[in-house]
């Protein structure tokens, strides 16, 4: 089937390869020029682990290609997948519109009967905007919604090992059932994965399941903040909740708020589309300012430890990426952290194994930043572990200590909790946690 995927952001190269890697013939089309010339070279422009090899796999074997030239792809696309951004305005609605002009150009440039499927996170009431934006295309163009649950660091296996893939369709639309059917069916050959709705229910389900997580996360952190003041410990608090059945383990680790591209505009979003709608969702805007909050605790505990007075003081961060296995900076813990340090006149020195270059384009020459993550912390005064990369986990914390100007640790996500820090001779301290 020949597949057009308009964008080539995180979602839209891991689905371009992902078909292409099933047999599909794929072009990933965006009007951003440079980007694609830099994929035509070989060029990936983010780190996502796998994904380098499979779009050169699939490249060289012909089956994935891109271009600047998206209405020319778009002619005889017999599937398009809208995978473009959609930044959060600053009263927390989605911005549309890239989906739009997608929409609009197929309804343009469209030349056989063709699937025109959301992927991007979208609010309710997008399928029907596009099926508006697509009413007077010269070809039949049928609208189907099917939200992205890809997590970065694990996006590639997430697309060819789904746990489901959720796709809304009206009823009596047999053509874009079959199309979808025929899309997936190399991903559902040991078990249909296929999860069908009306477009409505398949849009709110994207913010819903994420705004669910992200409330774990903001719950355990709360709950964390009560452990320090009651001399409870949260890990042992995590087992014990985790280990019933019914609430399970994933998600509720206490650490220093959640970023990343998803839940931090999908928890807004949800609050902004109920609000449109006359309802009120506590417990999601709860959510999010409790994140806002705790994203600031490294801060406020770096703070308490120095009394209040953080100028000249040397400080390093082990983890800039909000989250391990990416490059990606957004809405990360890390940037609260070393804007708040720079504003109170800290000196800061980081170090990430993948995410120094983003962060050098926000920063400059702000934030001094070190290739070893072990010069970060010469002559430091603190070392706070923002990102759990695995080469942080069990660091040389006899040569930690020679390199300290002073022997404190912050262990935002109570990585050493457990291994005797203290008896060391360290400062030591996590979120919710004792240590030992």
């Amino acid at each position: 089937m020949r597949i057009v995927v308009a964008g080539s952001g995180y979602v839209g190269l891991v689905s371009g390869a992902g078909f292409a890697e099933t047999g599909h013939d794929v072009v990933c089309a965006d009007i951003d020029a440079e980007k694609i010339e830099r994929l035509q070279r070989g060029e990936v422009p983010i780190f996502e682990p796998g994904l380098d090899a499979l779009i050169e796999r699939n490249v060289a074997e012909g089956r994935l290609s891109f271009t600047a030239d998206v209405p020319a792809a778009l002619k005889t696309a017999q599937a398009i997948f809208i995978a473009v951004g959609t930044p959060m305005r600053a009263d927390g609605a989605a911005t549309l519109t890239a989906v739009d002009s997608v929409a609009e150009m197929v309804a343009e440039h469209a030349e056989r009967e063709c699937v025109l499927v959301a992927k991007s996170t979208v609010p309710v009431g997008t399928n029907a905007r596009l099926r508006r934006l697509v009413t007077d295309a010269k070809v039949p163009v049928h609208v189907v919604s099917n939200p992205e649950f890809l997590k970065e660091g694990a996006a590639v296996g997430d697309f060819m090992r789904p746990d489901r893939i959720v796709v809304g369709v009206d009823e009596d639309d047999t053509f874009a059932k079959d199309t979808m059917k025929r899309l997936y069916h190399p991903l559902c050959l040991d078990k249909d994965r296929m999860v069908w709705m009306d477009p409505a229910s398949a849009e709110l389900t994207k913010y819903v399941a994420n705004t669910m997580l992200a409330m774990r996360i903001s719950f355990m952190n709360e709950i964390a903040a009560l452990c320090e003041k009651v001399g409870a410990d949260a890990h042992k608090v995590r087992y014990g909740v985790g280990s019933d059945a019914r609430i399970g383990p994933k998600f509720l680790y206490a650490g220093p708020g959640y970023g990343g591209s998803c839940f931090p505009k999908d928890v807004k979003a949800l609050v902004h589309t109920a609000r449109d709608h006359g309802v009120e969702l506590e417990l999601a805007a709860t959510t999010d300012r409790v994140n806002v909050r705790q994203k600031g605790l490294l801060f406020r505990k770096l703070k308490r430890h120095f009394d209040d007075d953080l100028r000249g003081k040397r400080i390093a961060i082990w983890g800039i990426a909000f989250k391990p296995r990416t490059d990606d900076l957004r809405e990360g813990p890390a940037l609260t952290l070393m804007d708040a340090l720079l504003a109170d006149g800290a000196e800061v020195i980081a170090h990430d194994p993948e995410a120094i270059d983003n962060a050098k384009e926000r920063y400059g020459d702000r934030v001094t930043f070190v290739e070893d993550q072990y010069a970060a912390v010469k002559d430091a005064d603190a070392l706070v572990l923002v990102t759990e990369w695995r080469q942080y986990l069990n660091p040389d914390f006899d040569r930690l200590k020679s390199l300290l100007r002073r022997p404190l640790l912050l262990d935002g996500r109570n990585s050493w909790s457990e291994f005797g820090v203290r008896q060391m001779g360290f400062l030591y301290e996590g979120v919710g946690v004792r240590g030992s």
